[in-house]
């Protein structure tokens, strides 16, 4: 049977044609300050309003996956500070318990309690940069000034511990680069007392802020079911009301063992992502705290893991086996044997997930990232449609991604 075709008719066409002129094409970076990175975001505009938001994303690319593939496990944990650079010293251990799962190494407890440590000084670093970015964003200049000044403060703690501020490089596959230095988990409490109350402050600066809470308040709103059905994890999804946190559902590195709130949003607007991450930081310096208190003595490396982790330079520089064993580890890579294992950290941005494949040998056959912000990004089209222009800064400062792990 044949198909009648119709035909608009000349009135519907120029109506349609009227439509079409109506919009703007609008491109929103890749250089705008509020894109939190080298993100470009394609608009169609009917006047003020967004009809379409669609992310461009790539610009950062560095295959980071390939580049795993062509080195040994323990030279690629530089890389991994180069994904979340927000969070490097939890992008290290996300990678190093991944490759401990594959090889079946279990660190000792004082390594798991430092991880712990860290993880959570490096969530505490990353939403301060969240907050006062989000705070500048929507017009509010304080707040990124209090938040970047304690931020400072956590960089000279990791410059400590780790000889760099920013790309920490401080896991090894089986343990750490090394034990803490003398004194320094009394430093690390003394900024978490007088952290608390300039939190306190810098929040409540945002929270009576009248423009501050217009821009957000109502805006940008992503559902439960649309959070879970765009694989959004983190702050985002918690803000949703969905209370899934990684270190309470699938504990590691001995998240167990302390008490601390998974803050949930009822709305799922860009205010209450905000508040989410305020509550979080409150949590982790609660963790921190728990973990100092609680931190055991020992190794802070899996000592029986000959084949994973260097020997000590001392046992190095009196015994021709642990030279020889030490040289083999360096050239080679830490022996792991064939198989795969997948592990996701809760990290600051979400769930950063490493799924690793190997042959045998102390070079991975396949790496393959799964990054929190890539994700995240994903649900801008959806929630954007309708909003203002303005909107959007304020929707993309609430996501708070960052576009090297995003890219990749």
């Amino acid at each position: 049977m044949a198909t009648e075709f119709t035909f608009p008719d000349a009135a519907a066409k120029a109506a349609a044609h009227d439509a079409d002129a109506e919009r703007m094409s609008l491109s929103m970076g890749p250089s705008h300050p509020s894109t939190h990175g080298v993100l470009r975001v394609q608009l169609e505009l009917d006047g003020e309003t967004v009809l379409k938001a669609d992310p461009v994303i790539g610009y950062l690319h560095r295959g980071e996956e390939k580049i795993a593939e062509n080195m040994t496990y323990n030279q690629f944990v530089p890389y991994t500070d180069r994904l979340d650079y927000l969070a490097p010293l939890a992008n290290n251990v996300a990678y190093a318990y991944a490759i401990e799962k594959l090889a079946g190494v279990v660190v000792p407890p004082r390594c798991q309690a430092i991880r712990v440590i860290v993880a959570e000084l490096a969530r505490v670093s990353s939403h301060l940069v969240g907050l006062g970015c989000f705070g500048m964003d929507c017009g509010a200049w304080t707040p990124f000034l209090y938040s970047f000044n304690e931020r400072e403060k956590l960089y000279r703690l990791f410059e400590e511990l780790t000889g760099a501020r920013f790309t920490t490089s401080y896991t090894r596959i089986g343990g750490l680069a090394r034990d803490l230095p003398a004194g320094w988990t009394d430093r690390v409490l003394a900024f978490c007392d007088q952290f608390l109350p300039i939190l306190e402050e810098t929040i409540a600066m945002l929270e009576r802020n009248r423009i501050f809470v217009d821009r957000t308040t109502g805006i940008g709103i992503i559902t439960k079911e649309d959070a879970i059905a765009y694989g959004l994890t983190g702050p985002n999804l918690r803000g949703s009301g969905v209370p899934i946190d990684f270190r309470k559902d699938t504990p590691y590195s001995g998240y167990e063992q302390y008490e601390f709130d998974v803050p949930v949003g009822t709305r799922g607007d860009c205010y209450d992502r905000f508040l989410v991450r305020g509550e979080e930081m409150r949590q982790s310096v609660r963790i921190i705290r728990q973990a100092i208190a609680t931190l055991p003595g020992g190794d802070w490396y899996a000592r029986d893991a000959r084949k994973i982790f260097a020997p000590r330079k001392d046992k190095v520089l009196t015994s021709m086996e642990e030279l020889i064993n030490n040289f083999m580890i360096v050239t080679e890579g830490p022996q792991v044997p064939a198989g795969e294992a997948f592990f996701q950290a809760e990290n600051p941005k979400g769930g950063l997930g490493f799924y690793v494949v190997s042959k045998g040998g102390g070079v991975p056959w396949r790496l393959r990232l799964r990054s929190p912000s890539f994700s995240n990004l994903s649900i801008m089209p959806k929630i954007c449609q309708g909003a203002l222009v303005g909107d959007i800064v304020a929707i993309l400062g609430s996501l708070d991604f960052v576009m090297g792990e995003c890219d990749r």
